[in-house]
């Protein structure tokens, strides 16, 4: 079981789980703000825009917030000014970690990136380490349980919808697409029934590093450090843990 699509689905799940965190609201704010920025605050002409106010409401954020988020993007109101950036590291046993951050202080952000790598069993790399390690592509994820058409019906739908590749989980199937097609393919899927419960641009792993033990405790614990931290967006990592293994470290029976 690869590591992005387990750890996609725990974290969407902790993510409904823990909305009224304050870095949670805080995250999907800069997302908005920063969407807005580069592609307006339009959201039917500005798929990025859209996604995040769709986060943003699936998480109880007032449409207040929202309004103000995007008029801080747009210049219509004073904020601050966030840089996205991208680290790249090592986890444990040599997992390839990609971070997506935005910042409106890079040093103070960089210097708590590279503690909580050395902390535990990484480091911070150079731009370009690891990039070259995963793919940039569009990704759909369909619970099994919202959607009762059979895996060959799926298939068939999203491969006439335009999707590269679909793979199926524990918890149902995740669609790949390329980054422009995303948003067609997704409309696509809905205008034929299914039910859509997450559609972003992400990065998917060319190879997988097989973890277990101890290094597999330590890559989700810094997973989930990394992913908590204010200025962390998303993040990526080709590690690969076995099912028996992730639910004895996440502690299910």
């Amino acid at each position: 079981m690869s590591g992005h699509s387990k750890w996609a689905n725990i974290k969407h799940q902790k993510a409904k789980a823990d909305a009224q965190k304050g870095n949670v609201y805080s995250k999907l704010a800069r997302e908005i703000m920063v969407a807005a920025r580069q592609g307006g605050g339009n959201p039917e002409a500005n798929f990025r825009l859209k996604t995040a106010i769709l986060k943003a409401r699936e998480a109880n954020i007032p449409s207040d917030n929202i309004n103000r988020a995007i008029q801080r993007g747009t210049g219509a109101l004073e904020g601050v000014n966030y840089e996205e950036l991208v680290y790249e590291g090592y986890g444990p046993g040599g997992v390839a970690v990609l971070l997506d951050v935005m910042t409106d202080n890079r040093n103070r952000t960089a210097g708590e990136i590279r503690h909580l790598f050395s902390k535990h069993g990484g480091n911070l790399a150079e731009n370009g380490a690891v990039a070259w390690l995963f793919d940039r592509k569009g990704f759909i994820s369909l619970e099994r349980e919202k959607n009762r058409l059979g895996e060959d019906e799926i298939m068939m739908l999203a491969l006439e919808a335009g999707a590269e590749d679909m793979k199926t989980e524990e918890e149902g199937y995740e669609v790949l697409t390329s980054p422009e097609d995303l948003e067609r393919v997704k409309n696509l899927l809905e205008k034929s029934g299914l039910k859509v419960s997450m559609a972003e641009i992400t990065k998917v792993p060319k190879t997988a590093v097989p973890l277990s033990g101890r290094q597999a405790e330590q890559m989700l614990k810094l997973m989930d450090l990394l992913e908590d931290h204010d200025d962390v967006q998303k993040v990526y990592a080709n590690f690969e843990i076995a099912e028996e293994e992730m639910k004895r470290i996440l502690g299910e029976s």
